[in-house]
């Protein structure tokens, strides 16, 4: 899949995930989100640089996406804890001292960048040549074989369908808001 088709992806998946941040008053943390998601949207396909990894092989799994997304929200945890803008103050209740959205920003950035590897993930599960999602433990590639990676017009048409999605999950989240929430 090409980059624009991923970037559709992407969009598409996280727009319910956006429009949900939106109507819970977040909408900061649902704009961030999706720049990472769409930022993050080709990290999978690093492995065109690296010497001795194949495309579509270690960086195209579940594992792959469980790895980074745990190392960021580690590093981000790391990161909170040194600052004193990660914990509770001590005898409190309640959501941490420093949240992006319903959760700490540990939690945020470590489950969007697993989520915008899960997106590239699903771009290419649309193709015919598929992904190992389970590798190590299996090597069997998993395909819906909807479209071949270099088709320009399914490339594009997923891209126009995830800013339609997007806009569609936003507005829908400021209407809720503005109507004091879901019914």
């Amino acid at each position: 899949m090409f980059r624009i088709g991923h970037y559709g992806v992407s969009l598409a998946l996280y727009a319910p995930v956006g429009g949900l941040l939106v109507a819970g008053g977040s909408p900061t943390a649902a704009v961030a989100g999706g720049a990472v998601v769409c930022w993050l949207a080709m990290l999978p396909d690093v492995d065109h640089q690296l010497p001795g990894i194949s495309h579509r092989g270690p960086t195209h799994t579940l594992a792959f996406a469980a790895l980074v997304g745990g190392a960021v929200w580690a590093a981000a945890s790391a990161g909170a804890s040194a600052t004193g803008l990660g914990g509770v103050a001590v005898g409190s209740v309640g959501p941490p001292a420093f949240s992006l959205g319903p959760v700490g920003v540990p939690a945020f950035a470590g489950g969007i960048v697993g989520f915008a590897i899960l997106a590239h993930l699903v771009g290419d599960l649309l193709t015919p040549m598929g992904v190992a999602l389970l590798w190590p433990v299996s090597e069997y590639r998993y395909s819906l074989s909807v479209t071949p990676a270099d088709s320009t017009a399914w490339n594009y048409g997923l891209f126009a369908f995830g800013v339609f999605a997007t806009a569609a999950a936003a507005y829908l989240g400021f209407a809720a808001t503005s109507a004091g929430g879901f019914p």
